[in-house]
Parts: C-alpha cells; structure tokens; sequence
C-alpha cells in the first residue's frame, strides 16, 4: 500500500514538473502568433518542445524529409492512458478495417488527422498548429482533456516546408519594421512562382492519389498505417473571401456515404455555432465539390474518412495584415485563430460521436469486402508492354489496393477503349482488381470507366480512370471474377551482347529513365521520327537508338545498363 501511495506520489511529482515545463507559442518562439511569420524549423522545434514537456500527451515523429532536406513530421496527441496503448489502438484501428486482422469498436478512440499548410503560402493553418497543440496539452484546459479521453489527435503541422519557407523567407525580406496593410504595398505581390507548390512546382494537393512526389509518397506511408475516422485539410483562400467549412458542395461522388454526408453537416454547425458567437462571416456548400479523387479531403473520403477541406481567406497576398475590398484588415492572427477554432470544434463533435464514428467506419470497410454498391465486381487491364503495368501495380500498392491475376480469361466486360461490352482480349500482360476487398471503394474510383457527375459545376477534373491514365487497354466486369495474388517481382536484366547497337521501345515512364540515366553518363541517344521494322519487328516512332558508334569507350557497360 505505501509503495503505491509512494508511486502515485512519485507521478503526480513527474506530471507536475512536467507541465511546469509546457510553454506556449508565444513563450517558446519569443512573439505571439500573428506578429510575425514563423519558418518551418521552428516550429518543429516547438512541437517537439511540447512532446518533452508533456511525454505522457504527446509523441512526435519523424515520417522523411523534403527535397530541401526540411523535416516531415507527425505528433501523436491523447490523453495519458491512451498514449500508453498508442500502437494497440493503430492496430486495431486497421483492425476495424479489416486490414491486417479484425479490431473491436467498444473501446476504440475516433482518430482525428490535421494536416496544415499543403499549400506553402497558405501558411496561417501552421501557425494555428501550434496553438492548437497547445491547447490540447496546456493541462488548464479541461475541457480538451475530456475529448482526449476517447479521441487520438493527429497533427501534421506542415505539409509542404519547402514551399512554405520560401513565402517565408521571401515575405520577411519584404516586409518593413511594421506590416503595411495596403494592398499596393510590395509585401503583398509574392513573384512567381511563389510558396504554394513544392520544390519541384507540384501542388501537392492533388497528389494523395497519384503520390508522384516524395512529400506525398511518405506521408501516405503513415496515413495508410493509421486510416484516421476524420481528416481535416487546412487552407486559404482569396483574402476578400470569408471562412469555408463542411458542408461541401455538389457533385459529391456517388460513393459517399450518407453518413459521410450527415457527419459533415454536424461539423458545419459546430463550426458556426463558434463562428456566430465571436460574429465571424463563413459560407458553406457554395464551393469546393467531393469528386476527383487526389484531393486532401476526398482521398480520405474513398479510405473511410470524414474528409473535409476547410478555407480561410488570405493566401499569398494577405501576409501580416490587408485591407479587404469591404475596408475591414484582415490579419495573420485572425487566419490562424479561425483554424484553430475549426480544429477544436472538429475534435469536439468527433468526440462526442465517437461510438458513431467507429460503428460507421466498420461498416463502410465491411460494405467494401462485400463490394456493396458495385456496379463492377472486377477490373482487369491489359498491355503489351510490362512496365505500364508494373506502373499501376506500383501505385496499386501504394493505396493498399489488393490486386493479382486470372488464369481463366473467357470473359466479357465494358472495354475501356471502345466504350462497348466485349470479350477480354489479352496483350500479353495484365493485372486485376476486384471490388471485394477492403479498399473496394477507392479501387473502384481510381478504376470508374465514367463518373457520374451531378452538377456541371466541378472544381476539377471529371476522369481519371488508371487504364486512361497509363494508356493500357481495361475492361470493367459485373461478375466475380477468380483473381490470384500470385504477381512476381521483374526478372533481373539480362547482359545485352550486341556489336553495333540497341533499339529501345519508348513506351512508359521507365523509358524516360533510361534517357535520362545515359544521358547522365555522357552516351549519346538518338530516336526515330517515323515508324520503322527491323529484323522482322516493328518499332514505333519515339524508339531510341543507342549505337556503338560514337560510344565507344563505354559501350559494354552501356550495353549492360541501359
């Protein structure tokens, strides 16, 4: 009995020091959010600040890096016991979806994923990352600590470093001692091409599904680990705009469930619950559609999400403060406290509707294993050439999408290229998907022959089926097809002997590698303009030569490699 009193003693002590330990923004970074722009290191250095202070709260990771070298980084925050049983409560979270195992809902906390600042000059929602983790830990709010106590927050408190430090650094070589909130004023014309892509010029927000950029690639990793029942993509918009939150408007996609749908709607109204005491201007359904599927809010819808995209006027033009068109300024601290009170009223209605959440989110992956709702039980898509359709197996795995082969090819199904109902036609490689399984609905998006479309009045593009996007022919089937996990890694390359030269077909992105790979190397490539046979084959035109002559010095080892 002493020995416990003593233990329990001895933590009370720990916690205590502990939070002593807490600081906020603005004791930590020396200024309070909003007085200046915040670059990207310092506020990792804040929350891993925050994860030292409050060990039992919150735990960081590091999940890559950029292409500049910036850290991407996730925290982890929940009550105490909860922290203590992180890794069971992610593995029977996957649990629930039916991935790696089955899971139970009865104690299961809802898990909430933040993601801030995809677009690097929309960069209120980072500084509102702090406060908010702030408030999560800070132990004089109680009222956070009892949504904690069936919730798991996730924080990315910034998703494109590398596009934010360049408005960053960028704005704070502009501006003077004091903000100037005119709107002429040079602070407030950030040149091309600005923070909002990253390193490479890619917006990363239409990249969850196709993940062609190493910020996407490594945090998808992580989210693929965790499929969070909420997720909540910070943004901007035009300064002159008020603030967007759910509900979205039309077309949604088919798929959505009502749920989804219904959850949004609540979201909305806690949202303006807030929003309306403190008499700030917001609008809902006006903008922002759930349709094309690589988006910060829809990818997550297609994996048993609530996803959400939730707009703050500003952007690039807005730094420190601008006057609006209406004559009202609009400042930093006002972006990042609107986002903060959205992300709070999102952890509250998540909280409060946790057993809902979870129930939900089984049922939506229980749906997909029964490929409920699916007009195509199968896909099957078919080429000539193997590395097209190691390309899609590639992103196949990426999504977690389960995928394999059919041994029995006497079937029909709707061909992709003529638009009819034909039998299947093989190329010589194929790779099929079937809508039973776990990831059932975001394979048959990513897979749809047509969208349907509800409203004229998209924010995106319409199509994007995989067999249009790698150019292989596909067939659409609506009967269960016998579909073996039995794809092989490549075979190694063979050593090519050849005394004057190689004909290299130009037909995947894997084409565009080997150009660039000799290139590199100082071997000299040409390429046909017109289609050509040698040998009794045909070669399209784009096929590259690579000849002996005027390689000579390298030609075995280019023989080999290329």
């Amino acid at each position: 009995m002493k020995k416990t009193l003593l233990l329990a003693c001895l933590l009370g002590i720990v916690y205590y020091a502990s939070a002593q330990g807490l600081q906020s923004p603005e004791q930590f970074l020396g200024y309070p959010i909003g007085k200046k722009y915040t670059r990207h290191h310092r506020i990792v250095d804040y929350f891993r600040a925050v994860a030292q202070a409050r060990p039992d709260m919150v735990k960081m990771e590091k999940y890559g890096e950029t292409n500049e070298g910036r850290e991407l980084v996730l925290a982890f925050i929940s009550s105490p016991e909860n922290m203590a049983r992180l890794e069971a409560i992610r593995s029977n979270n996957l649990g629930l979806a039916g991935i790696g195992g089955s899971g139970a809902a009865e104690q299961a906390p809802a898990i909430v994923w933040f993601s801030y600042n995809v677009h690097g000059n929309e960069t209120s929602s980072s500084e509102a990352a702090m406060m908010t983790l702030y408030a999560l830990t800070d132990p004089a709010n109680t009222q956070t600590k009892e949504w904690l106590k069936n919730t798991v927050v996730v924080i990315d408190p910034c998703i494109n470093p590398d596009g934010r430090d360049r408005y960053v650094n960028w704005f704070n070589g502009m501006v003077g001692k004091e903000a100037n909130a005119d709107a002429a004023a040079r602070e407030h014309a950030e040149p091309w091409p600005g923070g909002r892509s990253n390193h490479y010029n890619f917006d990363l927000n239409r990249d969850w599904a196709w993940q062609t950029q190493v910020e996407s690639r490594q945090r998808l990793k992580e989210y693929s680990r965790w499929l969070p029942q909420v997720h909540v993509d910070f943004h901007e918009q035009g300064s002159n705009e008020p603030y967007y939150f759910a509900p979205a408007a039309d077309p949604f996609h088919e798929v959505i469930t009502p749920w989804q749908r219904d959850f949004q709607v609540m979201i909305g109204k806690n949202n303006a619950k807030y929003f309306d005491s403190n008499g700030w201007l917001f609008f809902t359904k006006e903008r922002f559609d759930l349709l094309y599927p690589s988006y910060g809010d829809t990818y997550p819808i297609y994996n048993g999400s609530i996803g959400m995209t939730f707009e703050q006027g500003g952007g690039g033009r807005a730094g420190l403060a601008i006057v609006k068109a209406d004559g009202d300024t609009l400042t930093l601290l006002d972006r990042a406290t609107h986002h903060y009170t959205t992300g709070l009223s999102t952890i509250e209605t998540a909280s409060k509707n946790r057993q809902k959440l979870i129930d939900e989110y089984r049922k939506y992956f229980e749906d997909g294993r029964n490929a409920k709702g699916a007009e195509y039980k199968a896909y099957v898509l078919t080429s000539r050439d193997e590395n097209k359709i190691r390309s899609i197996i590639q992103l196949l795995e990426q999504n977690g999408i389960e995928y394999g082969t059919v041994s029995n090819k006497n079937f029909h199904g709707f061909n992709y290229n003529t638009g009819k109902d034909e039998s299947y036609a093989d190329e010589g490689f194929h790779v099929a998907v079937s809508a039973y399984q776990s990831k059932s609905v975001l394979a048959r998006v990513l897979m749809e022959p047509k969208t349907v479309v509800t409203d004229s009045n998209t924010y995106d593009i319409t199509a994007w089926a995989l067999p249009y996007v790698y150019g292989v022919k596909g067939y659409a089937v609506k009967e269960k097809l016998d579909i073996a996990n039995n794809w092989k890694p490549a075979a190694a390359i063979s050593p090519v002997a050849s005394a004057y030269g190689l004909l290299m077909p130009y037909q995947s992105f894997n084409a565009a590698k080997v150009i660039a790979y000799l290139l590199k190397h100082d071997v000299k490539v040409r390429f046909a303009e017109k289609p050509f046979s040698y040998g009794g084959k045909n070669y399209e035109r784009g096929t590259l030569i690579i000849l002996r002559t005027g390689n000579p010095a390298n030609w075995n080892q280019v023989a080999n490699e290329a």
